[in-house]
């Protein structure tokens, strides 16, 4: 039987999912970041710093993070600019267009010298066991066609006592906030997509993927599957989004 997997509303043939996925972001590459400040008002950028805030990078020690499908770069420089001048980020992703744009933005950063860029399956992580200090992946973990997967590699790249950091849009749980951000997304986002990314069909798949994406507590559990200890989550604006984390003990 060959298993399917869910792309937003519709399932497919799961070795189809990544190529598909590919394809979306292949199309809004370099209106991504812009396209994020419009559809959150802004507060995507305290949500990742609430990350960066978790992560907790030492201003005097020398400190590896991978950002696991961290595209264009945004988590990796917003951490090299908290940690101190040892910290180093190997931002990877599966997609080149995103990358490419990360790579140009680096040069302001000190280039490859602070944030490496690898194109890389979070399914299959080209590196070695126990590499890195901590381990982050914001708004990337519902894209991937096998969640668990990626968690497991996750979990082999970190080192004892390493942290596993991810940020995702989850489920509102304020009584009428709910209606507005499902009306919010399902009609506003799209136009926006359209407008600026001149692409609409795959800002309604980033949409519908929020809403396929395991309830915090069932991502909690996933992560305890994985071999992470002391998970916890916690839900940020209205549970618009959840930030989740656990270590390798």
């Amino acid at each position: 039987m060959t298993e399917s997997a869910q792309f937003g509303s519709k399932r497919v043939p799961l070795a189809a999912k990544q190529a598909l996925v590919n394809d979306v972001f292949h199309s809004v590459a370099r209106r991504y970041d812009l396209m994020n400040d419009l559809m959150s008002l802004g507060l995507h950028r305290a949500w990742k710093n609430a990350l960066v805030t978790a992560v907790n990078p030492p201003r005097a020690a020398a400190f590896a993070v991978l950002d696991i499908a961290g595209g264009t770069g945004d988590i990796g420089f917003r951490i090299i600019e908290a940690g101190g001048a040892q910290t180093r980020v190997t931002v990877c992703d599966i997609n080149p267009d995103m990358l490419k744009v990360g790579r140009e933005r680096a040069s302001t950063y000190g280039g490859d010298a602070v944030v490496t860029f690898a194109e890389a399956n979070a399914e299959a992580l080209p590196f070695a066991d126990r590499s890195f200090d901590a381990a982050t992946i914001a708004f990337g973990i519902r894209n991937v066609p096998r969640i668990e997967r990626a968690l497991a590699e996750a979990f082999r790249v970190l080192k004892i006592g390493g942290k596993f950091v991810c940020l995702e849009f989850s489920s509102v749980d304020v009584p009428a906030l709910d209606r507005l951000y499902d009306f919010y997304s399902f009609n506003v986002i799209p136009t926006l997509g359209r407008v600026v990314a001149g692409d609409a069909e795959s800002y309604r798949y980033l949409v519908e993927s929020i809403r396929r994406f395991p309830k915090p507590q069932a991502f909690a559990a996933m992560l305890r599957a994985a071999g992470f200890g002391h998970v916890s989550f916690q839900a940020i604006s209205g549970g618009i989004v959840t930030l989740h984390s656990g270590w390798r003990l």
